[in-house]
Order: structure tokens, then sequence, then C-alpha cells
């Protein structure tokens, strides 16, 4: 029996959904989880303990992807996709059932877990579903991993509307509980589904010539870097959304991840055949120039039509980062194979495990002193506290634009690089002839 290409292209999809509707859920109810568990128990530090609870995902996120996708092929990959959906059903367990399990920090302590075990399911998806993508289509990798990744954003568009609009109606854990439905399908799905013979079986590269693919050409830790700062420039301000925006704007941040969310679902289906034309390193220069615009005006929005022009133009930058980044390493460190695609979104993980509470923590600074003290600022309500705490995530949002600042230097000179480089070839081609 052959390989059903389409059936694994479309069990890749239904994983990458499954991670991103979760990520959705978690960002939609962070703030009613931070109300009712956090601020009672650590109301100075709530927005640093909320930050590194979001950021705890990452963290599972990076380690699995890195381990998962050194042993993806021993492992086997209908395995690593059984895994991914029992670690989404145990971690959103834990999750919506700390409140029941335990009391004080305790509550914390699990949801930190629940989310670290959920951020471990995501990284288990990563580690499979983007070496799959490569090798079913080895002719169109930049095109299919833009495909495959528009539905990261139908995931967050599908999770973040049930937040809104279930909210009336369910309690936030029973919202929470949606992450259940595309786990089991997953589960379901890998298992009856028949997977393509790993390298080694098909006289391919082992995990020895992936590794020195990655260490004997040091251009990829440039990549690398360049990962951790895209996904900042991305991934953390979505998360940050609707705990840090809701009130200023005069709507639910989360609200802003649906938007921009549908803004890359389509975009991403055309961003392979705008860098065919533009080049990998020129789409992403001109990403990071709208996502640090993007990112500055969601500061200093004030309303909700600022908001949605912030998040447009903040949308449009960062849609197509993270496929693309992954496509220029499939292109440039083809023996690099799954370990350096789990190396560079590893890199992008971590980057949201360290950036998030560190939005929390220049959020709870801020808020404190912008109040007078910390004595000064347990004592505000209503009105005052909102002021507070707008001025407070104003400041986060500001500082964060740096990031795709810095990414403007670094693709700008690999596509001058890549530029002289392609001019050199036409040149001796065009002297043979």
């Amino acid at each position: 029996m052959g390989i059903n290409r389409h059936r694994l292209f479309w069990l890749s999809v239904l994983t990458l959904f499954t991670a991103s509707m979760s990520a959705a859920l978690r960002a939609a109810v962070a703030s009613s989880l931070k109300a009712q568990w956090i601020d009672p128990i650590a109301p100075i530090k709530a927005g640093e303990l909320i930050g590194a609870a979001l950021g705890s995902a990452f963290l599972g996120f990076s380690i699995t992807l890195l381990i998962a996708s050194a042993l993806l092929d021993r492992a086997g990959m209908r395995n690593i996709l059984i895994g991914c959906g029992v670690a989404f059903l145990i971690g959103t367990t834990l999750i919506i059932g700390a409140g029941a399990m335990a009391g004080g920090m305790a509550v914390y302590h699990l949801v930190w877990l629940g989310m670290l075990l959920s951020g471990i399911g995501w990284g288990l998806a990563e580690a499979s579903i983007n070496p799959l993508t490569a090798r079913l289509y080895p002719e169109d990798t930049t095109h299919r991993l833009n495909v495959l990744h528009a539905w990261y954003p139908g995931g967050l568009i599908v999770g973040g509307l049930a937040g809104v609009f279930l909210a009336p109606l369910l309690p936030w854990q029973g919202i929470m509980a949606l992450a259940f439905l595309p786990a089991i399908g997953v589960i379901l799905i890998a298992a009856t589904t028949r997977f393509p013979a790993p390298p080694e079986r098909i006289g391919d590269r082992g995990m020895k010539d992936m590794m020195m693919e990655v260490f004997r050409r040091p251009s990829f830790f440039i990549w690398f870097g360049a990962m951790f700062l895209t996904a900042s420039s991305e991934l953390a301000p979505g998360q940050w959304l609707d705990v840090a925006l809701s009130n200023r704007v005069g709507m639910r941040g989360i609200l802003l991840l649906v938007y921009v969310s549908a803004l890359m679902f389509v975009f991403r289906h055309f961003a392979g055949r705008i860098a065919g034309r533009l080049s990998n390193p020129g789409l992403l220069w001109v990403s990071s120039l709208l996502a640090a615009i993007g990112l500055f005006l969601l500061s200093q929005a004030q309303s909700p039509v600022s908001a949605i022009l912030a998040s447009t133009v903040w949308g449009l930058g960062v849609c197509a980062m993270w496929p693309t980044m992954l496509a220029s390493v499939a292109e440039r460190y083809p023996r690099g194979d799954a370990w350096a695609l789990g190396l560079v979104g590893s890199a992008g993980a971590l980057a949201s495990f360290f950036v998030l509470p560190r939005l929390g923590e220049m959020f709870d600074e801020a808020k404190v002193e912008i109040a007078g003290g910390p004595e000064a600022f347990t004592r505000l309500t209503g009105e005052a506290l909102r002021m507070v705490e707008d001025a407070a995530a104003s400041q986060s949002f500001a500082r964060l634009a740096f990031v795709p600042l810095t990414l403007l230097v670094v693709f700008g000179l690999i596509w001058l690089a890549d530029r002289r480089a392609n001019r050199r070839a036409t040149h001796v081609a065009e002297g043979m002839a």
C-alpha cells in the first residue's frame, strides 16, 4: 500500500490547528484565570506570573522540539503525533482542573505545568509536521510550508472566537476544554495512517550527517539567532494582546489576535509565491519593517480603530516570518533535515519563553512606578487602576518594537549577500556561454 500524501498533509494541518487553537484558548482565558486564581494571591506580581505561565508552553515547545527532532525517525512519526495529542489532553486537564486539585500558589504551579505540557504537545507537532511536509513536497517546500502554517492562524481564529463568544455561556474552564476535540482527532487519525519510511531505511542520511550539516556551516547559527528574534516579534505579542490591551483600546485584545490570524491565514497561501519573486531574505526584511512599525503603533493605540490599524500593520509583518524562516533553513541546509528545522524552531519557542515573562515584568514594574509605589498600587481601584495598567501596557509594547528593528540589519545583509552571489553566478554562466 502506497503513501497517501494528501492524507498526511491534512493530518499535519489538523495537528498544527490543534496547537494553535490551544494557544488561542490559553490567551483568551488568561485574563479570567489571572483574575480568579493569581490576583488574589499575588496582586503585585500577577502580570509576571501569568506571563511566566503562558511562557512555560514555549519552554515545553522548545525543549521537546529539539529532542524530538533528533529522535524523530527512531521514534517514528506516528508515535510522535500520538504523543502530541496525549500531551494536549493531559495539559489541558491540568489547566482547567488546577483549582479543584490544589489551593494557593499550588494552583498556579499546576497551571504552569499544564501549559508546559501543552507546549510539549506543540513541540511534538512541529518536530514531525515540518520535516514531513518538506519530505512530501521537496519540489515546492516554501509554498507548502506556508500553506501548512496558514492553519496556525486558522486555529487561532477558531480558539479566539470561541473565547469571546462563549464567555457569556461557559466558564473559562469550559472554553479551555474545547482543546480536547482536535487533540482526540490527531490521535485517532495518526494511529490509522501509513507514514513514509524514514531516510535511513531508504539509504539516505542519518543523525550524524544532519549534525555535520549544521556544525560545519556556521552561517546556520545566524538563522538560529534570527529565529529567536522573529518569534519574539510574532508569538510573544500575540499571547500578550488580550492581557495588555483589552481595557485600553475598548475591545477584547483576543479579537485583535483573531483579526491578525485571519490576515495570516489568507496571506500565507500566497507568501511562497511572493518569496519566489522577492527572495526569502527580501520577504523577511519587509516583514521585519512592518512588524516594527506595527508594534510601535500598538503601543500608541487608544481606540478600536487605531488598534485594528496597528494590528493590520503588525499582522502583515509577522504573518510570513515563521514558515519562511523554516523554508529558508530547509533550502539552505538540506542535509540538516529534521534536526536543523527543530533547532531553529526551538530558538523561536525559547524566545517566547524568555520574552513573555519579561513583558509581564515590564508591565508590573511600570504599573507600580506609575502608581507611585507598591502600596499606592494596591490601593487603586476602578478607573484609576485601569488608567495605570493601560499606561504600563503601552510601555511594554513600545520596548518590544526594537526587536524587529534589529532584524532589518540581519536580513538586509543576507539579502545583499545573496544578490551579489546571484550576480556573480550569472556573470560566470554568461562567460562560459
